[in-house]
């Protein structure tokens, strides 16, 4: 028999992973840019450091202070009122209720998947986005699953979290392009004993990229994880969200194609019909949620 997992301890777990993920990425970052203060000089880094602050700053509080617009504006979204959508108003009415969360505003989008997503930058500032699909193809307990699920994420400040690792992980492809590019107008000669820092950072700057990509992927999986755990302790039961589960994986509903891969972590699953590097399979999600 398979050990049973406590919901606030797989919360607790994956926030844990997620935090020193989060750490590894920062430790890149201050690696990349020791490397290539010793392959130039600290001034040289200093300046490629303010051109990276300044564009990823920007970047923060435009995706920051907007996601929520954002996000919803590029799928299509129209809002969801109550007149129209009684039973998807009064599911999140009850769950906000059960979680001590404010109500977030409600849209629904045009699609035959079954998906859903949230967004915003804290609970005050929170939006639930469901697709039709999600309405006509699910029951309630199964509906109130996913919107616990996306309950979850606004709990957990998720858009606040991964935008802060967005903005460290553009600081480093910004400051991998800066450094390579600066190489083809670097003069040759009289530094020769620092060619090495210079292979050093060259290499760096190529694979840190690359590998802070794939830390960024894991961090959203992990929070995936957080999200359906925090689906259970909001709702008491887990079997709504697995049979949601099983429905998605079951859906045979076209990718969509308006979606932009930057909303796409967002959803509950991958909306481009994949599984993709940005959640978690979802037989692993289930094998999860039945022993809770």
């Amino acid at each position: 028999m398979k050990q049973r997992i406590d919901f606030r301890d797989q919360i607790a777990r994956n926030k844990r992973k997620s935090v020193f993920l989060m750490f590894s990425v920062f430790v890149i970052l201050v690696l990349l840019g020791y490397v290539i203060s010793l392959a130039f000089s600290p001034g040289y880094f200093f300046v490629i450091m303010i051109i990276a602050i300044i564009f990823s700053i920007s970047y923060l509080l435009i995706s920051y202070y907007n996601s929520h617009k954002i996000a919803i504006a590029s799928v299509g979204a129209t809002k969801a009122y109550k007149d129209d959508y009684r039973q998807y108003y009064n599911s999140v009415e009850g769950l906000t209720l059960a979680s001590g969360l404010p109500m977030p505003k409600l849209y629904v989008m045009p699609s035959e998947q079954i998906n859903a997503f949230a967004s915003g930058r804290d609970p005050q500032h929170a939006v639930v986005c469901v697709t039709k699909g999600a309405l006509e193809k699910l029951d309630k307990n199964e509906l109130e699953g996913v919107l616990a699920h996306e309950l979850g994420h606004i709990a957990s400040y998720d858009m606040r979290y991964m935008t802060l690792v967005a903005v460290m992980v553009g600081m480093i492809a910004i400051i991998s392009q800066i450094f390579l590019r600066s190489l083809w107008f670097r003069g040759g000669g009289s530094d020769r004993s620092k060619g090495i820092f210079i292979l050093i950072g060259i290499i760096l700057a190529i694979l840190a990229p690359i590998v802070v990509y794939m830390v960024q992927m894991s961090i959203s999986r992990k929070r995936e994880f957080v999200a359906d755990a925090s689906a259970v302790k909001f709702t008491r039961y887990p079997g709504g969200l697995i049979r949601a589960l099983k429905k998605i994986q079951a859906d045979h509903a076209p990718p969509e194609k308006k979606v932009s891969k930057a909303v796409a972590p967002l959803f509950i699953s991958n909306p481009f019909g994949a599984l993709g590097k940005t959640h978690p399979p979802i037989e692993k999600r289930i094998q999860v949620l039945e022993r809770m």
